[in-house]
């Protein structure tokens, strides 16, 4: 249903705030589905930026499943092969289909790709008045849009929300840590086409470093449990490739060598849920919503799964019909799929630093269990995610973390 001219108001059927990958998705399949779309952000080429760098074979199968994979394929560096090094066993080399990216080029690969439809707005967003039958978005520039629905995709952001009267809690500040850098050496140079290097146990407070191609060159990802003012992340800063083989005995090496080549990026991770959501004309997509921890590899997946819930499973309906009130927009935050996926990237950021860094003999035996069932699951052919069993006791403390109750039960290692 085409909103109606407002004076100055140039009218539309949805404003996107972030072009993002979630954003620039939503835009996307809004603009195919043949409604007006505004894509708005700050930048007409998205910067640089330390976000996801890997796509796995789940992954890639939304990209194709959304129709984006056309558009995402020239920003990718195919992977065939990883290299795995867990303590105490033997490395083993799985072969499956994985991307490496820079972020910034997925984006603006997916932008480069947009239809006519939808119109790309550079501009900061001063203001945000919201309603049941429209709302109204202006930019510092003075202009001003009338849409039907504001999505807002603006990640970590928190300018845009708190306009729109929704707050954000962080529930565990100093999550997790991830540093990005690159090796000095072309990607074709090391023994392997990538690797996953897993930490020692607790006292390493290491999930595990990723080396991968992007490009011709090798980009690494290391994931820790530390904060970002700690004596240790200081140290890695200043003297990078030291610092990492001592963190991980070994991996100088696997590689024949280490060097690090320009600056580590340091980016520490919070987990944070919005608070008071269910608002007239406003829907929170990915990262706006709901922050995850990037270790265990769900937040693309994450993403991708709002984009597909909001914009085919909700977006028609809301648009064929008068309104665009709370109760209406609730339909999504209620979506059973939207709500599991959710809950799994929790619970696989809560469970994967606690089988990283908790102490004592029962998460010893878990990570003894994990250990046996990936050497038998590589005997047998059977895929680990299915033969690791749940873990379903270990999550009750976490309880406080959960959004309307979305955090029960437990996970499968979700790790390589």
């Amino acid at each position: 249903m085409p909103i109606e001219q407002h004076g100055d108001l140039e009218p539309i059927d949805v404003a996107v705030i972030g072009a993002g990958l979630g954003g620039t998705a939503a835009a996307t399949l809004i603009a195919r589905a043949g409604h007006s779309v505004a894509l708005i952000d700050s930048h007409a080429v998205f910067p640089q930026e330390f976000r996801a760098e890997k796509l796995g074979g789940a992954h890639w199968a939304l990209f194709e499943r959304l129709g984006l994979a056309e558009a995402a394929r020239p920003a990718l560096t195919p992977i065939s092969s990883i290299d795995i090094h867990r303590p105490g066993a033997r490395p083993v080399r799985r072969f499956a289909d994985e991307y490496g990216f820079a972020y910034s080029d997925l984006v603006n690969a997916l932008r480069a790709g947009l239809l006519p439809g939808a119109a790309v707005q550079i501009g900061r967003v001063e203001a945000l008045e919201t309603g049941p039958e429209r709302q109204v978005v202006t930019l510092a520039d003075g202009r001003r849009l009338a849409a039907r629905l504001v999505v807002i995709a603006t990640g970590l952001g928190d300018s845009v929300r708190r306009k729109a009267g929704i707050g954000r809690v962080v529930r565990r500040p100093g999550h997790s840590l991830s540093l990005g850098f690159f090796l000095d050496r072309r990607a074709a140079a090391y023994p392997f086409e990538s690797l996953a290097w897993y930490g020692r146990g607790p006292c390493d407070r290491t999930a595990y470093l990723t080396l991968f191609p992007v490009g011709e060159g090798m980009r690494a990802n290391l994931f820790v449990y530390r904060g970002a003012n700690e004596d240790w992340t200081r140290a890695f800063r200043r003297e990078p490739a030291r610092t990492l083989a001592a963190l991980l005995p070994g991996i100088e090496a696997a590689c024949g060598g280490l060097g690090i080549d320009g600056r580590v990026q340091v980016r520490p991770i919070d987990l944070t849920i919005s608070q008071e959501y269910r608002r007239d004309g406003v829907v929170l997509l990915g990262d706006a919503f709901c922050t995850t921890c990037p270790a265990p590899g769900v937040g693309v997946r994450r993403v991708l799964t709002d984009v597909e819930r909001l914009v085919q499973g909700h977006l028609p309906g809301w648009l064929a019909t008068p309104g665009m009130g709370a109760d209406k927009i609730g339909a999504f935050y209620d979506d059973p799929v939207k709500r599991g996926s959710d809950a799994a990237a929790i619970r696989a950021s809560l469970f994967s630093r606690a089988m990283a860094v908790e102490p004592g003999p029962v998460w010893a035996v878990r990570r003894l269990r994990n250990g046996w069932v990936r050497r038998a699951a590589s005997l047998f052919g059977t895929r680990i995610a299915d033969a690791l069993p749940e873990a379903p006791t270990m999550m009750g403390s976490f309880a406080g973390l959960s959004h309307e109750g979305v955090l029960s039960g437990g996970t499968t290692d979700p790790r390589p």
